[in-house]
């Protein structure tokens, strides 16, 4: 029966904490890359459930979990995280993986494939991150609301999320508390996971301040009067920062493009055309003040629009929709997640 360990990997660039089953080191190596506030605890029963024939290996991104806490330098968007998960790699002799990544992760392995294409059999995606960031911007292709990017960055978390995290809050007397925030929002209500203490840990295990999460913030005139600064999680995210304009063009001259699934939860209220996080879309249901009639961001048509671009190219893109699931599918509906990945995994190149 497969089991999971658990080791740091030192690396070219800082070490890293892994989850694997050792015993598969023949296998194609199937890696996993989570989303913000969480680690590679979330990945456990997906990655029990490959057949023997996988390997995978599941990493906490740095500042989440048991990597090493440095600080993440948002100007470069989410290539800190790619080329922390290249270290890896390199460190763990894997010239070629299939890669999986939710949420933030998702943005993760779409910059690995974009400046690393080579390197990549194929793509899972798990309400991904919108290739053109988390806030701040308008329209399919991303553009951006404020030349600045306000609306998105440090300043637009919650500061009792922030708070609670900071002092380690188990219980959800709050609705903002980690529990209940992981109850409501990461999974669809009124699902309860049975490793939700282990999830709940996990998202406690996020370093925070402005090197991490959430990052620094400057003000500005525009609303909501927050703009992005150049360190931590949330700026990394911002569309002024984080760009995939050109994933297309960037993959299109590769003669064997890797196959891309896009599992989304049909009722995911973090990323979406209505996102709860989005302080567009709540300013427009009167939940932020002032709200002066900027739009709410379009995170899936934009992913839509993006990955018809790869499509365009030759790249073999296919969306799977779940209906009644939340953010965390692979948590919530680990059938159909695992007989999508599955299929991806096959049609790897």
């Amino acid at each position: 029966m497969s089991t999971l360990t658990a080791r740091r990997v030192p690396t070219a660039r800082l070490t890293q904490h892994i989850l694997e089953d050792a015993s598969r080191g023949a296998g194609e190596p199937v890696v996993f890359v989570h989303g913000n506030v969480s680690s590679s605890a979330f990945w456990q029963d997906a990655m029990l459930a490959l057949p023997e024939r996988y390997r995978p290996i599941a990493v906490d991104l740095r500042g989440f979990g048991g990597t090493d806490p440095l600080p993440v330098d948002a100007t470069r968007g989410l290539s800190d995280y790619a080329d922390d998960l290249m270290a890896l790699l390199e460190a763990l002799h894997v010239e070629r993986a299939h890669f999986v990544g939710w949420s933030m992760g998702g943005g993760v392995v779409l910059q690995h494939m974009r400046d690393r294409p080579a390197m990549v059999r194929s793509v899972t995606l798990v309400n991904p991150v919108s290739p053109y960031g988390f806030g701040g911007t308008k329209g399919v292709d991303g553009r951006l609301n404020s030349p600045d990017g306000a609306g998105s960055g440090g300043g637009t978390a919650n500061p009792d999320f922030v708070r609670l995290l900071a002092e380690g809050d188990r219980g959800e007397e709050s609705p903002l508390s980690p529990r209940r925030v992981l109850a409501l929002c990461y999974v669809k209500p009124p699902l309860r996971p049975e490793r939700e203490d282990e999830y709940v840990e996990s998202m406690l295990s996020t370093r925070l301040g402005d090197d991490h999460y959430p990052g620094d913030s400057r003000p500005c005139e525009t609303w909501p009067g927050t703009a992005p600064g150049t360190r931590g999680v949330l700026n990394c995210l911002a569309p002024t920062h984080f760009r995939l304009d050109d994933l297309h063009t960037a993959l299109a001259g590769l003669t064997a493009k890797p196959p891309v699934t896009w599992v989304r939860g049909e009722d995911d209220v973090i990323v979406s055309d209505t996102s709860l996080f989005d302080l567009a879309h709540l300013g427009s249901i009167g939940a932020v003040p002032g709200w002066d009639g900027t739009p709410a961001q379009p995170m899936i048509a934009q992913t839509r629009h993006v990955l018809a671009l790869y499509a365009r190219v030759g790249g073999r893109v296919r969306e799977v929709t779940v209906p009644g699931a939340g953010h965390a599918v692979h948590v919530e509906r680990p059938q159909e997640f695992g007989e999508a990945l599955l299929k991806t995994l096959a049609e790897g190149v």
